[in-house]
């Protein structure tokens, strides 16, 4: 998969920039607790610019490694002769050793570690570093930056901010999403505590999952944040939504750019067809920041968002978006039991296509859940005049009382939804329902007697005015 990624972003790159001979050094450095963990650093050849060469820490994703890594710095990062760039293997991943933490204290103390160690270099300099992570490397980096780590510019992609509400959003977990995340690598690797508090939400138990969730999200510490942050968040990302930047894009009073791109966890996938344009420009960021090159990546719009079909241009904004809101009504009354499932059709787009911006809500009246019925899923899909139906998004809530009225926030994407596609919302006790093979909120049982009933809906969606798509 990276292997595609960083071909194509070295085949973008500008005229002059041929591909030269640097020097790799593969090397083992001892963390604060004692851990070994393996990287790779590479160094320009030549004699270094007064102060040093500028420097980038890349983080991978879970389940990769720094070998994914030191692909993207040979040939994005180092045909330019110009940077040196360390990677390394994450605690639990590679060569390392350790257990993996979900960037909790310890992958924190391993950030600040290796950026002392690449500081220290004499050819470096220590105030021209930047760091690059992707999903749980972009943890990573937003939280060292956060806890103090003085990067000089950073990049995340497809990653969090807010752990809790990405994988746990109102009190009910993303379990199919945890789920695959866990199955990325082998049980022995985890730290027990990620075990443990994976099993806690999966069974309901959001007890121990905050002061998890906060130890390892950067939001509540960004108000104010001057560093360089260049963030590249999916369109249809149902593990990190859009709302884990665009929440974080008002706190930062630094320079900011946000790609809103068609990459991301499922249902989208890693690299895609923007993506080059995406690395290209997230490599101009690095060389404005980290080298002063006036390439005027600082004056292209802060927002860009991809169309839902690449055509090779993004559209521009000064800001995130305001959004209108497009909603509607649906009445009824329906009884079902776990296997079953509520289906309404909200309506009909009949005059002009749609696109969302953020997270839709499904607010569902006169609820009663009996006999043990726990959860509610609700899932939003179009289906289109032509072509298979489209999931917007799915969201959930645990039960806390008999009768009630509940709303329930839907992954907070953009979605291109064409003109004239029908509107459906489906209700079950898992997203299986709407569809065997939707995975993010999983099938758990519950009583034989427990039944769901379940009054009028009303459905708001947050769209772009003019949709950029289509």
């Amino acid at each position: 998969m990276l292997v595609f990624l960083v071909a194509a972003v070295a085949l973008a790159g500008s005229a002059g920039n041929a591909s030269t001979t640097t020097s790799r050094q593969d090397l083992t450095i001892p963390m604060a607790d004692g851990t070994p963990i393996a990287a790779t650093l590479w160094l320009p050849t030549g004699a270094p610019p007064a102060g040093g060469w500028p420097a980038i820490v890349l983080f991978h994703g879970l389940g990769g490694s720094r070998e994914d890594m030191n692909k993207l710095a040979q040939l994005a990062f180092l045909p330019s002769n110009q940077y040196a760039v360390l990677a390394y293997d994450a605690r639990g991943h590679g060569q390392s050793g350790g257990l993996i933490g979900i960037d909790g204290p310890n992958e924190i103390s391993d950030a600040k570690a290796m950026f002392a160690w690449l500081a220290a270099q004499p050819d470096v300099n220590r105030k021209e570093i930047g760091a690059f992570g992707i999903s749980l490397g972009g943890g990573a980096v937003w939280n060292s930056l956060v806890a103090g780590v003085p990067w000089a510019a950073i990049e995340v992609c497809e990653t969090w901010t807010n752990l809790a509400t990405a994988l746990a959003p109102q009190g009910l977990a993303k379990s199919g999403a945890i789920a695959g995340f866990i199955n990325e690598m082998p049980v022995s690797k985890f730290d027990a505590a990620v075990l443990n508090v994976g099993r806690a939400a999966l069974a309901g138990d959001m007890s121990s999952v905050a002061g998890f969730a906060a130890a390892r999200s950067s939001i509540q510490k960004l108000k104010g944040v001057k560093t360089p942050v260049f963030m590249m968040q999916g369109r249809r990302d149902f593990a990190f939504g859009i709302d884990q930047a665009t929440n974080a894009w008002p706190l930062l009073a630094g320079p900011k750019h946000l790609w809103l791109g068609l990459h991301g966890h499922p249902p989208s996938s890693f690299p895609a067809p923007d993506t080059v344009a995406m690395m290209t420009e997230g490599r101009q960021w690095f060389d404005h920041y980290l080298r002063g090159i006036q390439n005027g990546i600082d004056r292209k719009a802060p927002v860009e968002i991809a169309p839902a079909t690449w055509k090779g241009k993004t559209n521009g904004f000064p800001a995130v978006p305001t959004t209108d809101v497009f909603s509607d009504a649906v009445g009824g009354r329906s009884t079902i039991a776990q296997s079953g499932r509520i289906e309404r059709r909200v309506g009909r787009l009949t005059v002009t296509p749609l696109e969302t911006f953020g997270s839709p809500s499904v607010r569902i009246d006169s609820v009663s859940a009996r006999g043990g019925w726990s959860r509610i899923v609700a899932v939003l899909s179009a289906i289109p005049p032509h072509g298979s139906e489209i999931v917007v998004g799915g969201g959930g809530v645990p039960v806390v009382t008999q009768r009630h009225t509940y709303t329930i926030r839907l992954n907070s994407t953009v979605t291109f939804i064409p003109k004239g596609s029908k509107l459906m919302v489906t209700v079950g006790s898992s997203s299986l329902a709407q569809n065997p093979s939707n995975l993010l909120y999983l099938d758990f049982p519950m009583p034989a007697t427990a039944r769901l009933s379940v009054g009028a809906m009303r459905l708001r969606i947050p769209e772009l005015p003019i949709p950029v798509s289509g």
